[in-house]
């Protein structure tokens, strides 16, 4: 792993993950000035380029696809329990932009598209009291991680902090038939739940948009009477079979994909410090822990209503609903079980909780094959065992090893991926921005220094194609699917993170994002980098973090304030100039700092830090020890 600092400083290999967690004093703010004179690198001229024109792109997006009440230019009805999720995910990332340092009027208009799309979704029924009515996390994640952006941008609205808990207590038990949650048992007690509870029996009406979709994978099951092509999906007649085997074998009990539930838990719990959410996210991660140790070390796809594996499902530890079989394998299994055990190791400093998703790759690691020099693994499992084997995507062992910093987490990624991978960057835009992990690790081992030039070059150049796609569309509201905005939502964000955070992008299914720093601009009170600064995290270690900080105003001082963490749970002990003779060295030990860099400075430092040392929180630098609340107009 060739991540280590710059030789002749002396850094602080080993620290110690504390039981509890250290009271963050919010009185407290060391500033540092530093001044380093020099012509700016192309990294920095870039991503301040791209920071800069993602909002006139925004602009020209939203005008074109969106009423001025913030919902969206589309069909008057729309039926089925589908919906809702792409609707918020049309302008996903927008207040993350904002909180990174996109222009102030980013932040009011997020907030209308939310309240326009919730209105929208509302009235075509997919939407119950601001909450998706019942559907599954992975589409619960994809709308969510919107709304956990919020709390990044301006956690003091009322509002939304207000939803935030009332989002929450839809997943504590509340002694009915109907609550999602069976707080004894540690279950959610259906794959489809929301603001209605548990739906465990479904309507041919609530699948007719994911019928087309649903026949081009496999089946669930193999053994659905009269049934015997994904096609089916298709024939009205032999649909209903299929539905009532998803209604007798998938509908009733727990599945992994809940674990993305966590996320929405610790959302409220970074507004209010409340201990219950907290110990919602580790008791239901550490249920899902002992279901996998109960399982011989492979976790099950369905839990019962009474607690037991394959309970409705002949005894079969496999065979739930976005299982080890249907209908992606074992992707939703990695990234709900790296969400949820990242949340509690979050929340807890505890790293134990990574053993839940290594769980997963250790399990489909003991029957990988090697051809052409490429590892290939299984990425499902039936009664005949496991098959369809494939290389294993990047950006999964990459956030485990991104969270634990182990070297044989580090080890295990370079394994797995291709090696071609590594060293020459081959863009790709998924539905979300989290596929170009494989070239960023190269980059962080030293063999492509090239990378924040191309990743920024490229996220631009996806901006633009975008654009293009957007001016160029002619079609209708009735030609368009519920897909049609967030295909060509312009805000591409994944070259930001990377280069300005140091961390890979989140999971897009419902992952917070977990970083190495953020930041926030002191003189005008808000979240994000100030104008005319960028930012590059090159180097991560066990340890801490190289970052090299940018002022290109060529005669304005700017300050910035660094925080360890994107929730401030980062201790920032020592921050090292480097590059300058004498070295200098600041003591911080706090989970903040100020840095004061002069006109067209190019500063490098070294952060040492104690990770996961304080409790997560929304709160910015200059709240105190609790975050005041205020009443937020979007129009």
């Amino acid at each position: 792993m060739k991540t280590l600092l710059k030789p002749g400083l002396v850094f602080l290999l080993s620290f110690l993950i504390y039981p509890g967690f250290s009271q963050v004093k919010t009185d407290h703010l060391k500033s540092v000035p530093y001044h380093a004179p020099a012509p700016p690198p192309e990294w920095a001229l870039l991503q301040r380029q791209l920071m800069d024109a993602l909002y006139p792109a925004a602009i020209e997006f939203v005008e074109k696809y969106t009423h001025p009440d913030g919902s969206l230019i589309w069909r008057d009805e729309w039926p089925g329990m589908d919906g809702s999720d792409d609707g918020y995910e049309s302008f996903y990332n927008f207040p993350l932009y904002y909180a990174l340092g996109g222009p102030v009027e980013m932040d009011k208009l997020s907030r209308k598209l939310w309240e326009g799309v919730t209105r929208q979704f509302t009235e075509y029924g997919q939407v119950v009291d601001e909450f998706d009515a019942g559907y599954d996390w992975m589409h619960h994640g994809e709308a969510y991680t919107n709304f956990y952006f919020f709390g990044l941008a301006d956690p003091t609205d009322r509002k939304m902090r207000e939803r935030a808990l009332k989002f929450a207590a839809l997943y504590f038990d509340d002694g009915t038939e109907n609550s999602n949650f069976d707080s004894e048992l540690k279950i959610i007690r259906s794959p489809l739940n929301g603001s209605l509870g548990p739906r465990m029996i479904n309507t041919a009406e609530d699948w007719v948009t994911h019928r087309p979709i649903l026949s081009n994978y496999p089946l669930p099951y193999d053994d659905i009477p009269h049934v015997t092509s994904g096609k089916d999906w298709n024939n009205d007649e032999k649909f209903a079979y299929i539905l009532d085997a998803l209604n007798e074998r998938m509908m009733k009990g727990d599945v992994p994909l809940n674990l993305a539930a966590t996320s929405l838990m610790l959302n409220a719990y970074m507004y209010t410090a409340d201990e219950k959410y907290k110990n919602w996210v580790l008791e239901y991660v550490q249920a899902w822990m002992d279901r996998a140790e109960k399982n011989e070390g492979i976790i099950p796809d369905n839990v019962g209503l009474s607690g037991q594996i394959g309970e409705h499902m002949d005894g079969n530890w496999w065979g739930g609903y976005y299982g080890w079989k249907w209908p992606h394998g074992v992707r939703n299994k990695l990234e709900a079980t790296t969400i949820g055990a990242s949340n509690a190791y979050l929340v807890s400093g505890d790293d134990r909780y990574l053993e839940l998703p290594n769980s997963v790759i250790e399990a489909i690691s003991r029957e990988a094959r090697e051809e052409d020099g490429k590892k290939l693994l299984p990425h499902r499992y039936d009664q005949s065992g496991w098959y369809d084997y494939r290389p294993l995507q990047a950006m999964y062992p990459t956030h485990i090893w991104y969270m634990s910093r182990e070297k044989k987490d580090w080890e295990r990624v370079k394994e797995l991926l291709d090696p071609e991978e590594m060293l020459r960057l081959n863009y790709v835009k998924g539905k979300g921005e989290e596929r170009n992990t494989a070239t960023w690790l190269g980059y962080l081992e030293g063999e492509v220094p090239n990378y924040p030039v191309d990743i920024l070059k490229a996220t631009y150049q996806e901006m633009q194609n975008r654009l293009e796609k957007i001016r160029t569309d002619t079609t209708t509201p009735d030609q368009q699917d519920v897909h049609h905005w967030l295909n060509l939502n312009p805000v591409i964000l994944e070259g930001i993170v990377q280069t300005m955070l140091g961390a890979p992008n989140h999971i897009y299914h419902g992952g917070l994002l977990h970083t190495s720093v953020r930041y926030f601009d002191p003189e005008n009170q808000r979240s994000g980098i100030p104008a005319d600064m960028a930012a590059l995290v090159e180097q991560i270690t066990e340890a801490g973090i190289s970052l090299t900080l940018v002022n290109l105003h060529p005669t304005k001082t700017k300050k910035v304030i660094i925080q360890g963490g994107m929730f401030g749970e980062h201790q920032i002990k020592r921050v090292n100039q480097i590059e300058k003779y004498p070295y200098q060295f600041d003591t911080i030990n706090h989970s903040f700092f100020e840095a004061v860099v002069s006109p067209g400075s190019v500063v490098k430092l070294e952060l040492e830090m104690s990770r996961f040392k304080n409790a997560p929180s929304y709160a910015f630098p200059w709240h105190g020890d609790e975050i005041p609340v205020v009443d937020k107009t979007y129009d």
